[in-house]
């Protein structure tokens, strides 16, 4: 990562000069184990996740009775504008690189994932593994108002209450996206994915991989239920004005 692109990535989280730039001259002590390098226990506070998760089932608890019209209104719509179920079912990768099935609201047409190596040579994110792809054709006219509005996302609440994901975490990747080649991509992988993150309120795909990747590191190394509060705060406007979202 340049140091144009850390200053930048420094910047974008909120993070002193330097913050992004001194990961790599950290030394993280890291075990094999299921065939995925962990973080050791010291490296996390058990007060902070058990509060975490106690702040993840109320929060989600109290967003489903909220959130619970728009998503009927948005099922119905989905339903009666295009072909196929409600909702998508997609395989992400959890905590620690296990597979779990992650809820959406379907945004795209039926068998829109048959077509996804189709489109790669268009993908926003060329530099990494990830794919993104901004006017895709395979997104419904209902879709494309969920996708902006991030109300695609809603039913991952689900999730959160299940215990695959967290309110705030570095964002699930596809099964097909994931790396853990290096030991930044092993480090994002050894928390919960969330509904938020760093990434998500700093500008989604209008920012690179690489420092993307460095959002999320950071925030592993660095995260408290403050700076979980602070990111969810910056998530409404994000939402709001819906940049990156496509």
């Amino acid at each position: 990562m340049s140091q144009t692109e850390v200053r930048s990535a420094e910047a974008l989280a909120g993070v002193p000069s330097g913050g992004l730039e001194r990961r790599s001259a950290v030394r993280w002590p890291v075990i094999a184990a299921g065939g995925w390098p962990r973080v050791r226990a010291a490296a996390r506070d058990a007060g902070y996740e058990i509060a975490k998760r106690i702040f993840d089932v109320v929060t989600a608890s109290a967003l489903l009775c909220v959130a619970a019209p728009v998503m009927v209104a948005a099922a119905v719509l989905i339903r009666v504008t295009s072909r196929g179920p409600v909702f998508f079912l997609q395989r992400r990768a959890g905590r620690y690189g296990r597979p779990f099935s992650m809820y959406k609201l379907r945004s795209m047409v039926r068998a829109a994932e048959d077509d996804k190596d189709l489109f790669r040579r268009f993908n926003a994110l060329p530099t990494g593994p990830c794919f993104k792809m901004k006017d895709d054709p395979r997104v419904t006219r209902i879709g494309r108002y969920l996708r902006r509005a991030s109300l695609d996302e809603l039913p991952q609440l689900f999730n959160v209450l299940m215990g695959d994901m967290s309110i705030v975490g570095p964002r699930p990747l596809p099964l097909d996206e994931v790396r853990d080649d290096t030991a930044d991509h092993a480090l994002r992988m050894s928390v919960k994915p969330g509904l938020t993150c760093l990434w998500q309120v700093s500008g989604r795909t209008e920012i690179p991989y690489e420092e993307w990747l460095a959002l999320d590191v950071w925030y592993v190394r660095n995260r408290t239920f403050i700076l979980d509060l602070q990111i969810l705060i910056k998530t409404l406007p994000a939402v709001l004005t819906g940049h990156g979202a496509y």
